[in-house]
């Protein structure tokens, strides 16, 4: 579902992301996790598509992200940390531009139970000026889910959430993956990785140091250390875990890729 091969990114002479490659199949959750500079959010984006890489190859859905951008945008929803709205535009409107966008027929049935799921359909007719942060980010992912993506992407999907809306969200998660969606979360918060995802990739200086179900890498550990859990393998990964410094390479021509 998504496949990815030699991914690198350079800003100048800046190595951002250094020859990364791993895959997520279908109904696989994968925490995408790493210090601060790690090159998470790096990867999330080349990865949709918003940045072009260096060099490297994407593939989502069998579709290779450089050469059939829009075949390739269709079929997944990149959700940021921050959620980016129309002011004047209310819940039910964005729903219907993004229906357009995408071209979903019928959208109004699925967009009244993305609205029942998220706990938006009393705000139908609200402007984003008059919804909490959680609720703008709970428009967001209803408007990147109206189109049933096979591949979805979270930068923090928790950001602004109470308490109860996060059970909702992590609930809406796993859904989405028992459904056979291939889906990357990227968070600093470890609880929430090690609770909903089936696979991990720890970064560090832009490089792969772990990457493997959560069990393998959990259990790789414990035979170190004793009992370990997520948060034990990430300082341990990134504190104790050598990283060769990262290769000069040259930067080739970066390629055009097409809209967004």
């Amino acid at each position: 579902m998504i496949q990815v091969e030699g991914l690198t990114k350079l800003y100048g002479e800046f190595v951002a992301v250094n020859d990364l490659s791993f895959a997520v199949a279908p109904g696989e959750v994968m925490g995408l996790v790493g210090p601060n500079g790690a090159g998470k959010t790096t990867t999330l984006r080349s990865l949709a598509g918003i940045i072009p890489p260096t060099r490297g190859t994407i593939h989502i859905c069998g579709h290779d992200l450089a050469t059939e951008p829009l075949a390739a945008k269709r079929e997944l929803a990149f959700f940021t940390d921050e959620p980016r709205l129309f002011d004047y535009l209310t819940v039910e409107q964005h729903l219907a531009f993004t229906a357009r966008i995408y071209q979903v027929a019928d959208y109004q049935a699925v967009g009244a139970r993305l609205l029942d799921e998220l706990e938006l359909s009393p705000k139908r007719n609200a402007l984003p000026g008059e919804l909490s942060r959680g609720m703008k980010q709970k428009l967001a992912i209803a408007c990147g889910l109206l189109h049933s993506p096979k591949v979805i992407y979270f930068d923090e999907p928790l950001t602004g959430l109470d308490p109860l809306g996060i059970r909702r969200m992590k609930d809406s998660i796993l859904k989405r993956a028992r459904s056979g969606a291939a889906i990357i979360i990227s968070s600093h918060l470890l609880h929430l990785v090690e609770e909903i995802c089936s696979h991990i990739l720890i970064l560090k200086s832009g490089r792969k140091v772990i990457h493997g179900t959560l069990q393998e890498i959990t259990r790789q550990f414990s035979e170190q250390a004793g009992d370990a859990n997520l948060e034990e393998v990430f300082f341990r990964a990134t504190n104790e875990t050598e990283v060769a410094p990262p290769v000069p390479v040259s930067a080739p021509p970066e390629r055009t890729q097409g809209p967004i």
